[in-house]
């Protein structure tokens, strides 16, 4: 009241105007505190959609058109090491809370644009919590966009390097799987490529393409709120597009092990580290029941040999025949469904292997075809049937949780 009175009674324009700009500080949105959008150099292979997906971006269509907007229309792969704007807003946090930092009154969103901040920390991205370095981003959806179906907090996933740039960010669908732990195996690797297909001067390898499909089914199985692990890893190859898939010999055993050429040293190598972790995981409470194995392999037989996915499992396991089993069933219900009338071949039976002898967890060891059949072929050759493979497998293995 006494503010209005003065207002009222004072003639002079530099008091009217001082008057004024403490009004607008104290009543207006505290907008003087943002600094310009955020700015990150890309990394090498970097695509737009990975790097709004490294930050939490992707899923809102507004955040692709501002950063096309403030990028000059920039899209599709980056220049590694240059500097891109980001559909962030750097704001200086005030110390007492986001809603006054950037002058809104939802709580809500507020609570949404806390969540975001804490979910960069965990994943690495954002260097320090903004109660502490006083830094807040303000991710352009949240506040810049007219209308956006904005998700909870409770959406957000975690990032893994290991499935690549495009695939890192995993997130979170669901917790149906919470508590179970999975050991993903795929065959061969390091210095040892598998069953080979030669081409036009190209080698098809069962180990890269085994390595894709195991990717694919661990981050499915992460996604649904499982602890997985990824037992032979490549620190680069991730989840690859196209049917042909380069070779290499970089990938390693759990944990940073180089792989042996020796098959038996090989495959104890990969049976210890995974008895490790189930040994790690049962202390903790996780009961045998829900610690499984899925060895990953392709087979190579004459060319006109076409085989259905079959699956073993050792002799005196219960538990591994009735994975086995509700897997098969699975897959030949996904082939009924996709390539009605198809007769399916696909077996279960005993075998001595390594794997399913020398672990501790409830082991199936799967072979996916013949890498020298034109037909089965198109199973890994194919990018999306690679992946419809590890839906179908990740589908078995939620129905055999159940």
């Amino acid at each position: 009241m006494r503010l209005k009175k003065r207002l009222k009674t004072t003639t002079n324009p530099l008091i009217l105007f001082v008057l004024l700009i403490s009004l607008l500080l104290v009543y207006l949105p505290n907008q003087l505190t943002a600094q310009k959008n955020l700015e990150v150099k890309a990394e090498k292979g970097a695509t737009v959609t990975s790097l709004l997906s490294k930050y939490l971006l992707h899923e809102y269509g507004c955040n692709l058109e501002a950063f096309k907007k403030l990028n000059k229309g920039t899209t599709g792969v980056l220049k590694e090491g240059v500097k891109y704007k980001m559909p962030i807003k750097v704001y200086t946090y005030n110390g007492k809370s986001i809603r006054t930092t950037i002058g809104i009154k939802d709580y809500q969103k507020a609570k949404r644009i806390q969540a975001y901040n804490e979910q960069l920390v965990r994943n690495k991205v954002k260097a320090g919590d903004y109660r502490q370095d006083k830094v807040l981003w303000v991710p352009q959806h949240e506040v810049y966009c007219k209308k956006t179906n904005v998700k909870p907090p409770t959406s957000y996933g975690r990032i893994f390097p290991i499935f690549g740039l495009e695939y890192q960010y995993v997130p979170k669908q669901s917790d149906k799987l919470k508590g179970k732990v999975y050991y993903i195996v795929s065959g061969h690797g390091g210095p040892d490529p598998g069953a080979v297909f030669r081409q036009n001067g190209k080698k098809y390898c069962e180990d890269e393409y085994a390595y894709d499909i195991a990717l694919r089914l661990a981050r499915n199985l992460i996604a649904h709120g499982a602890t997985t692990y990824m037992i032979i890893r490549d620190p680069n190859d991730g989840i690859r597009s196209g049917s042909y898939l380069p070779i290499d010999k970089e990938e390693y055993c759990w944990r940073n092990q180089k792989i042996p050429y020796d098959q038996k040293a090989r495959l104890k190598q990969r049976s210890d580290a995974i008895n490790k972790l189930y040994a790690y995981h049962k202390k903790k409470g996780v009961k045998d029941s829900d610690q499984q194995t899925i060895v990953l392999h392709i087979d190579s037989r004459r060319a006109n040999k076409r085989i259905d996915v079959f699956f073993y499992h050792q002799a005196k396991s219960a538990t591994g025949k009735k994975l086995a089993t509700t897997l098969l069933s699975t897959v030949k219900q996904k082939y009924a469904e996709v390539q009605k009338g198809r007769t399916y071949a696909g077996t279960v039976k005993t075998r001595d292997l390594f794997m399913l002898r020398e672990t501790k967890t409830t082991t199936v060891y799967i072979e996916l075809g013949n890498i020298k059949n034109p037909a089965d072929q198109q199973r890994f050759f194919v990018e999306n049937n690679r992946q419809a493979l590890a839906n179908w497998l990740f589908a078995g293995l939620v129905k055999a949780a159940k």
